[in-house]
């Protein structure tokens, strides 16, 4: 049990402040000396910069969570309000005194050393012979860090405020020596490495998915550069009176296989539902168009719906359902998913459900290939702009084209794809693995256990 009196020597009070006098010296772990700001940090000499309105000027910013110094705006000096701003260096400390909160510090870097701050940023001169500045970015952008200066930074009007004599004389950091602090940082550096590998090989593999489709479908796209200044289009084949929904030309894409109209695979298609989702999870969940990702139902975000069981009936998904995005951007419209899941879900009015004729057609083939190049160059040639957004009707989807080889090598290239699909998650699960576990290993080595 806590003691209900906490005792502090007279001589600690240089503040006012039950956080700092409480929780200063909770929080670090005792395996390194732990210093104020003070030991590294000081008030350096810092230029000032009298603005001229025919001059363009970088202006620097910091963002929160220990992302650092950033590029905010650069404008002529005839746009600015203020006419005295500070000029930075390298590797100096700049934070905003009046607003700092959430790790709201960083470092500058050489490519930001010709930038100015303005009067309400703080900026400090470091010793870098006793700190490693990666070190200190490090300890700005951890969790542990930010939630340890929620605590001892108290403002009005939801702002923290810092000024620098505060930073100096109230904060401290565990400063190991500057080898250990290069180790540590090192070890970071380190497993970051190994994420943004690992992210690179899983982008690799994806493109080997439509490597392995040209080659096994036969695919061969002909040179758009060697167009035709005319484009001549049958009248019988005209369905809508736009040169973009004429554009798509099925001789553009040619293959060892017969392409066939999509209609022909169908077996029913529908809307989704428009009636007004909600976040009670006792109902019915409901997919919607954020809910299909890269291909794969994701159910993270999830909304529900309360619906009695004839309306429900008519709209559970059933297993093998495609459900295509049918409003969106111009980049996500046309995504589409197999449904595979167990549970009881019904889909919202900006998807479509297709029910195919599995005697003929393997699901996972045909979203394989309508989320592919050939799904995507027929989106982009149909798909109609409406308020912001993008469109495409069950009816031209239907007309959608696909190489249709047999179900067995349907099935095959299933089969193939998502072995390398199993691969390109495994990749991205280590990848957030070792970038989410390098900060965590960070805050052990000079935090204690929370």
């Amino acid at each position: 049990m806590s003691k209900l009196l906490n005792l502090i020597r007279f001589t600690n009070l240089n503040k006012w402040s039950v956080h700092l006098l409480t929780d200063n010296n909770l929080v670090f772990t005792d395996k390194y000396p732990t210093v104020y700001f003070k030991e590294f940090t000081k008030k350096g000499n810092i230029e000032k910069v009298k603005i001229e309105d025919n001059k363009t000027y970088k202006i620097l910013g910091v963002r929160t969570y220990g992302l650092g110094v950033f590029l905010n705006r650069e404008v002529l000096g005839s746009t600015l309000t203020m006419k005295t701003y500070q000029q930075v260096k390298k590797d100096h400390l700049f934070w905003c005194k009046v607003d700092t909160k959430n790790g709201g510090f960083g470092i500058v870097s050489d490519t930001l050393k010709d930038g100015l701050g303005s009067s309400n940023m703080a900026i400090a001169e470091l010793d870098l012979s006793k700190i490693n500045t990666d070190y200190l970015q490090l300890f700005f952008k951890s969790k542990r860090f930010n939630s340890y200066m929620d605590n001892l930074v108290v403002g009005t009007t939801n702002r923290k405020y810092i000024k620098f004599n505060d930073l100096l004389n109230d904060i401290k950091i565990p400063l190991p020596s500057l080898d250990i602090q290069n180790k540590i940082v090192k070890g970071y550096h380190d497993k970051l490495d190994l994420s943004v590998s690992q992210e690179q090989q899983a982008q690799e593999k994806e493109k080997k998915i439509e490597e392995y489709l040209y080659k096994e479908l036969g695919i061969e796209i002909s040179d758009i550069n060697n167009t035709n200044l005319l484009n001549f289009v049958k009248f019988r084949n005209i369905e809508r009176w736009d040169i973009q929904a004429n554009s798509f030309n099925l001789n553009d894409i040619k293959s060892s296989y017969e392409f066939i109209k999509i209609k022909k695979l169908i077996k029913k298609s529908q809307y989704g539902l428009s009636e007004k989702a909600n976040l009670n999870s006792n109902n019915t969940p409901m997919l919607r168009m954020n809910n299909i990702k890269n291909g794969q139902l994701d159910i993270n975000d999830l909304k529900y719906i309360d619906l009695n069981n004839k309306k429900l009936e008519n709209y559970i998904l059933n297993k093998n359902d495609i459900v295509f995005n049918r409003t969106n951007s111009k980049e996500l419209v046309g995504k589409c998913a197999v449904f595979n899941l167990f549970d009881t879900y019904t889909f919202a009015s900006y998807l479509i459900r297709l029910k195919l004729d599995l005697e003929l057609i393997n699901p996972n083939y045909f979203a394989i290939i309508l989320n592919s190049f050939i799904g995507r160059k027929q989106i982009n040639a149909i798909s109609r702009q409406i308020t912001g957004q993008v469109n495409v009707n069950a009816e031209e989807l239907k007309n959608f084209v696909i190489p249709f080889p047999n179900l067995n090598i349907q099935n095959m290239i299933v089969d193939y794809i998502q072995n390398i699909n199993d691969e390109i998650k495994e990749l991205k699960n280590q990848s957030l693995k070792n970038k989410t576990s390098a900060l965590i290993e960070f805050e052990k080595e000079i935090f204690n256990e929370a």
